[in-house]
This record gives C-alpha cells, sequence and structure tokens, in this order.
C-alpha cells in the first residue's frame, strides 16, 4: 500500500455489499482511471468497519476521513472533489447527532472513541482476500515466533499469563483448555473452530472472518504446534456465504505460502484446515453437539465428561475455541501476556466484541475493555435510544442471557459481573429496548426461538421449556392468573438444574430476569389483563377520539378487514369484534385521533 499517495477503502462486510458496496468500489475504480489517477490511488474492497447504522462506509487514507451512507453515484463526487480538488465531500460526511456538525476523522467520532481493536484490528484496514497486506500488518509473525523461539508449553504459558479467557460464552481459561489438549496422548488431535454463531441479532464472528480470516488460520496453526494437532477444522454455518468464500480463499493463499500444509517455516511442525459446513442449529454452538455434526451424527450434546481436550472428533482429544478468542491470540503472542492482561478487569481480561442491535441509534459492531460499562457501550458509543425514546432494557447474551435494566446501567461489562446481574456474557450480542417493548413478549421470542432450536435429547428441555412457553403464550393472551407466575418460576428453576447442555440451563435466563425486572409487567397482564406496552394483540384496544377524528376516512380506507365505519367529516368508529389490532389506522392517522388501550 506504500507505493500509493491515497487510498479508498470501501466497506465489503456483508450489511454493506447487501447495499451496494461492490458498485461503489466499481465506479470508484471507473472514476480513478477516467482521471488518470491509477498509480497514486488504490481502491480496496475491506472488511466490516463496525459503524453498520451508517453503512456504506468509504474511509479515505491517509487523511481518514470518513464517508458514510454512500451511494454508487457518490462516487463521481468523491474522486472529483476529495481526490482531485483536495475537498471533503460534506454532505457525505459523518454529522455529530449533538451539534450537527461534519466530523471528518474517524477517531473523534463517539462510535470509536472508547472502542480497543485487537480481536477486530484489521477489519476495515486490509483486503481480507490479499495475504500480503495482512502481513504486512505483522500477519503469521506470531505463528514463525512460536515455531522459531518457543516450545509448545512456553506458548501455552504466554496464554495462561494473559488471562484469556474464551469467548464463546462459557468464558473458560483459553491456555488452560490448551494445555490440557497438549497433555492427552494420542496419536491424532485436532484444533477445531467454531464458527456456528447463531444468537439472533449476533454478527461477530461472521465479521471477523469476512474481514480477517488470516488471524484466525494463524491462530488455529498456533494452537495445533502447542497442543500436538496437525489438522484443524472450521465448522461453518453455510448460510455465511462471503465469510466461507473468504476463509476458502485465505486458506489456499497460507498454503501456496508455505504457512499450512508440510514443513512449516522449514521446520517439522505440520498443519493443515479443512471446513465443516453446519445447517444453522443453534445447538450446535454447544461443543459437543458441534463435535457431533461435524462426524455426520445428529447434532446433539453429550455429559461431561470427558470433555472434548480429552475425547472429542473421532473419540481423538480436541481444542475447541470460537473465532474472536482465535482472532486474539496473533497479539498476545507479538505483544505479550502483558499487554492483554493490561486490559480488562481482574478476572475478565483483553476486550469484548459486541453486536450492538435493536433500538440504538448507532446499531454496529464494537470492540471495547472488558469493565466498560452498559451505560458507556450504550449511551456513549451507541449513540442512545431511537427517536428520543426512554431506556427500557438491554439484553445480552442472546437467547441464552438476561434483560438488564436501568438500575445496571453502571456495570462494568465481564464475565462475573453480568452473571451476578442476572444476564451472561454469551458470544456477544447486545440488544437495546425502548418503551415501546413488552417484556413479556420479549421473553417469549427468546424461549421461543431456544424452542425451535433445541435438539430435544433431554426432557427438562424438549418438554418444560414447551410448558413454559404455553404459559407465556396464556399470559400475553390475557388468560394467565398469578398462579401462573409462581409456576413459571418453578419451572424454570427446574430446567436450568437439569438439562443436559448449556442451551437448556440457560433458556429460562429471559423469564427469570424480566420476572425479577419486570414483574409489575407480568402483573399488569395477569391482574387486569392489560400490555402497558401495548404489543400483546390480544390485550390491545384500538379507539377513536370524536373531538379529534376530522373524518379524513384515511383510516377507513386502510382498513384491511373493514372494522372501520363513518362517513366523510363526521367521527369514525372501530368495531373491535372484528378488529384484528393490526395497528393501521393507528400508523396512519394524521391527527392523534386513535389511541392505542
Amino acid at each position: 500500500m506504500a507505493d500509493y499517495k491515497m487510498h479508498l477503502l470501501v466497506c465489503g462486510g456483508t450489511g454493506c455489499k447487501a447495499s451496494e458496496s461492490e458498485q461503489i468500489r466499481d465506479n470508484l475504480l471507473a472514476e480513478v482511471e477516467n482521471h488518470d489517477l491509477t498509480d497514486e490511488v488504490q481502491v480496496v474492497m475491506t472488511g466490516c468497519f463496525g459503524f453498520c447504522e451508517k453503512g456504506p462506509i468509504v474511509k479515505v487514507l491517509p487523511d481518514n476521513t470518513f464517508y458514510v451512507q454512500v451511494k454508487p453515484e457518490d462516487a463521481v463526487t468523491i474522486v472529483e472533489e476529495h481526490l482531485v480538488k483536495g475537498r471533503q465531500v460534506n454532505h457525505l460526511l459523518y454529522r455529530d447527532p449533538e451539534n450537527d456538525k461534519p466530523v471528518s476523522d474517524s477517531k473523534h467520532m463517539d462510535f470509536y472513541k472508547k472502542q480497543v481493536r485487537i480481536a477486530l484490528r484489521n477489519c476495515g484496514f486490509i483486503n481480507p482476500e490479499n495475504i500480503d497486506e495482512y502481513i504486512a500488518r505483522d500477519g503469521y509473525a506470531a505463528l514463525a515466533k512460536c515455531l522459531s523461539e518457543q516450545t509448545p508449553q512456553e506458548v501455552i504459558d504466554e496464554i495462561k499469563r494473559s488471562g484469556q479467557r474464551g469467548r464463546g460464552g462459557g468464558g473458560f481459561p483459553t491456555g488452560l483448555k490448551w494445555e490440557i489438549t497438549s497433555k492427552s496422548v494420542a496419536d491424532q488431535k485436532y484444533v477445531v473452530c467454531n464458527a456456528d454463531e447463531g444468537d439472533p441479532g449476533a454478527f461477530m464472528d461472521r465479521s471477523i472472518l469476512e474481514g480477517d480470516p488470516h488471524s484466525v488460520i494463524e491462530a488455529m496453526a498456533i494452537c495445533g504446534y502447542c497442543t500436538g494437532s496437525s489438522k484443524g477444522l472450521v465448522y461453518i454455518r453455510a448460510e455465511y456465504p462471503l465469510a466461507i468464500q473468504r476463509l476458502k480463499t485465505a486458506i489456499t493463499q497460507a498454503r501456496e505460502y508455505g504457512l499450512l500444509g508440510e514443513k512449516i517455516f522449514g521446520t517439522p511442525f505440520c498443519f493443515d484446515i479443512t471446513l465443516r459446513y453446519g445447517a444453522g442449529a443453534f445447538v450446535c454452538g454447544e461443543e459437543t453437539a458441534l463435535i457431533h455434526s461435524m462426524e455426520g451424527l445428529r447434532g446433539e450434546p453429550t455429559f461431561k465428561p470427558p470433555f472434548p481436550s480429552e475425547s472429542g472428533y473421532l473419540g481423538k482429544p480436541t481444542t475447541v475455541n470460537n473465532v474472536e478468542t482465535l482472532a486474539s491470540i496473533p497479539v498476545i503472542i507479538n505483544k505479550g501476556a502483558g499487554f492483554f492482561s493490561s486490559i480488562g478487569t481482574e478476572k475478565s481480561k483483553g476486550t469484548k466484541v459486541f453486536a450492538l442491535a435493536g433500538k440504538i441509534n448507532n446499531v454496529g459492531l464494537i470492540e471495547v475493555p472488558m469493565g466498560t460499562t452498559l451505560r458507556e457501550v450504550i449511551f456513549d458509543i451507541g449513540g442512545g435510544i431511537k427517536g428520543g425514546k426512554k431506556f427500557k432494557a438491554v439484553q445480552t447474551g442472546g437467547p441464552s442471557g438476561g434483560c438488564l435494566t436501568n438500575s445496571f446501567l453502571d456495570t462494568p461489562i465481564d464475565y462475573d459481573n453480568l452473571i451476578s446481574a442476572g444476564s451472561m456474557m454469551g458470544s456477544g450480542g447486545m440488544i437495546v429496548m425502548d418503551e415501546d417493548d413488552c417484556m413479556v413478549s420479549i421473553a417469549k421470542f427468546y424461549l421461543e426461538f431456544t424452542l425451535d432450536e433445541s435438539c430435544g435429547k433431554c426432557t427438562p428441555c424438549r418438554i418444560g421449556n414447551k410448558r413454559l412457553f404455553e404459559m407465556l403464550d396464556k399470559i400475553t393472551k390475557g388468560l394467565g392468573n398469578e398462579e401462573d407466575l409462581t409456576r413459571l418460576r418453578t419451572l424454570c428453576k427446574v430446567i436450568k438444574d437439569t438439562s443436559l447442555c448449556g442451551l437448556g440451563q440457560t433458556s429460562p435466563n429471559p423469564i427469570l430476569s424480566t420476572l425479577d425486572n419486570f414483574f409489575d409487567e407480568y402483573l399488569a397482564h395477569v391482574r387486569d389483563h392489560k400490555c402497558p406496552a401495548g404489543q400483546c394483540k390480544s390485550l390491545v384496544k384500538y379507539t377513536i377520539n370524536n373531538d379529534k377524528c376530522t373524518g379524513c376516512t384515511l383510516c377507513f380506507r386502510n382498513c384491511p378487514v373493514g372494522a372501520i365505519t363513518g362517513e366523510k367529516r363526521s367521527p369514525h368508529y372501530i368495531d373491535n369484534s372484528i378488529c384484528i389490532k393490526c395497528g393501521v389506522c393507528y400508523d396512519k392517522c394524521k391527527f392523534d385521533a386513535v389511541s392505542v388501550s
């Protein structure tokens, strides 16, 4: 990249590609050629920048100008104004929401200010399909250091000193897991990368594989060296086509450079990687279920011990780490355990990647030091709640986590604090909710997801969650009573204590956390048969205020079932025996005449 005076970095993550970022790149290339700038300007398709809310994104180097919500037709203006005339294109710059002033440099944007990027260090900076760009940013230096300067045990000790814990949700110490596998005796061992990311709203691992696949390949090779394994497998869901394509390209390039295969760096160490595809089963995120799926069996968990580190894939010792865990390994080796352990909290070292989604202004992918508070993530980085609404809750840990309220906003994010608060870290999904969300319906939504994704092997999960869902469904339809709330809590505790794997053991968490933090909403549903948020259709009633209704007939013309009657310029009425609670009348009314109760 040093041969060029300027670089145009175009976001090539899945979200921006869906918004025509490839066409933006092609148009930029054409304009650069039209202005005879091909020797001076390089256009690069990168991985995800993280600021998904404002994509597609084009970043200009070396001045670090950050253009947002770029359209294919903007390529002409960017080249003519910025590259030729040296003037920034103001209408494409990010604007500070507080003062509406343009912010040209991403380093001065609130979204990035508090981030510390380790796992995401290369995403948005390099072409993920060009191994030379990865090598230019210290790529494969960690593998070379391990093979030439350190014994396997010395590398493991370095990982242990760093304090890194698995980022897949369980938080098991990475170095300890590697050490157990290294001490297991077998004629063959395996390294498995768990890329089966299934939480609703989560896209951390996918983005890393799309933006920096070589970091995962290098880390798997390091793990193979430490544990005595010559074979690696990446278990990735088949509906991640871009991640798969870039991973395949990276593996091919690594083989061509002698970084995978026989006698890597001229040493006796041999290691190669193959892919295994998952069908999108959430339960296969659990390591024993994942291993069974790779073996061609039904994706069901088994009792532990033995742990995969002792008996895993094909009955051989197997180290299973998720994508984010592996992506940080080269940094720990290159910069030392002290660098990584200096970030974070006493028991949760380093950084964590989160996928911010829901009712938040800055939807996107972030990486922050462990110990950053929820308030900082949601309001400083996330920009607060959409539409000026009130914050109500944040769901951390996906379907396995809990819903945390205002009282937890100043909680430092780490494994232990989130568990103490009634939630969990999980893989890193973080969904924000506002005042319009019904927490009973939210609990029902997550439970329905878990119910669909359960493998059905154990009775507590297969039957117990079905009974939980029936009770929640009954409550949201206004048919519940206070005894149901007692039964809900009791059954939740039984399922947590008796389920076979983590899916069943954590499936009641959304219910228990909403019962603890939003019990008044549950009482409103069972005592008053009302939904305070107006989201449970069976409990909602739409009425028209005669004093506000002008008789414009807009609601009448848009009602899909003919539940609204009335003459022009006269008040209209809703027949609630016909009304299907679709809310079209409420949305269409321009005079605030339709109310929900």
